[in-house]
């Protein structure tokens, strides 16, 4: 690997942290209520906007794209879930629910109609809600279906990265007093709690991102948002499922990411971390790391093996790993 080569698609004042790609197209969302769709071949841009009751500033941090529909699932209060039509371009609220401690963190779909969003705690529990049909009905899973959680223990809201599901598997990973890894092997009926290696304790601690391969090979990627160039306790890889982590690379390599994922193509030995301290990619599941580039970003998506978009703050650009 000799470097990567950005490409700038849009640098207007928009804050992107939720990005994914299906079929040809790269969908986001982010805040002051934005969301589009950026065609993969022509890198064309389109947005649209969501007010809600005269809400010009809502938050979307979360995204997930099925066959016919996008989601995006706003950060904060009100939690919004807007379904946008592939077909049409309609755009229809799904869920709704006010309070002032709502915080959703990430979203994610199996498939057309099965579908998942996290947030932080209510009651007492991690909030879970969960969809059987395409969106139309979400059931929030009662605290007592759930593990207990460590007081001070949450999520973040980072880059749509705190979920990963393969198979009818779930893992959801948090921070701050405790970074651990939930695990449900049945699309959330019945859950365990994995420990983990990486830094915890303070506010801004913990795992931001979470990424598997497949049901066995998976990474967690995080740190100290406050102190971002910690490369210590930031990052580990389990083979068994998340059953055990181990510490990959400890004291070299990125320091704080809020994004971490599998290159495609490359049979589970590559990754790539995104940070607002730069972009870093690795040959050996994360044993080196090479730092690709000092420009910071929130998120990325691939559309194929060595190509894709990156979203931040003010910039979302097309890149491309360029390869000896």
């Amino acid at each position: 690997m000799t470097g990567i080569e950005l490409l700038e698609i849009s640098n207007d004042s928009l804050s992107v942290r939720a990005l994914e790609f299906s079929g040809n197209t790269f969908w986001f969302a982010g805040n002051k209520g934005s969301y589009g769709s950026i065609i993969d071949s022509s890198k064309q841009l389109t947005k649209g906007r969501v007010i809600y009751e005269g809400n010009e500033s809502l938050e979307f941090r979360s995204i997930a794209v099925t066959d016919n529909f996008t989601f995006i699932l706003t950060a904060g209060n009100p939690g919004l879930i807007y379904r946008i039509s592939h077909e049409n371009d309609s755009l229809a609220l799904v869920y709704k629910e006010v309070g002032e401690t709502v915080f959703y963190d990430s979203l994610k779909f199996w498939n057309d109609n099965e579908g998942i969003a996290m947030g932080d705690p209510q009651d007492g529990c991690f909030t879970i809600l969960m969809t059987k049909d395409g969106g139309n009905n979400w059931d929030k899973v009662p605290c007592e279906a759930l593990p207990n959680m460590i007081e001070g223990e949450a999520a973040f809201a980072a880059s749509n990265s705190n979920i990963a599901i393969n198979g009818n598997h779930i893992w959801i990973v948090t921070g701050g007093a405790a970074a651990r890894v939930w695990h449900s092997a049945d699309k959330g009926k019945s859950w365990q709690v994995m420990e983990s290696p990486i830094s915890q304790g303070g506010a801004m601690t913990g795992i931001y991102a979470v990424d598997f391969y497949d049901e066995n090979l998976g990474v967690i990627m995080g740190g100290d948002w406050n102190a971002k160039e910690i490369n210590t306790s930031n990052k580990a890889i389990t083979r068994d499922g998340g059953k055990t982590w181990s510490l990959l690379a400890d004291g070299v390599g990125p320091g704080y990411s809020s994004d971490i994922s599998f290159v495609p193509g490359t049979q589970g030995q590559e990754l790539l971390a995104v940070g607002t301290p730069g972009i870093w990619w690795s040959s050996d599941q994360g044993e080196n790391w090479i730092q690709l580039s000092e420009s910071g970003f929130y998120t990325a998506a691939f559309s194929q093996m060595d190509e894709g978009v990156l979203a931040g703050n003010n910039l979302i650009s097309s890149f491309r790993l360029i390869r000896k």
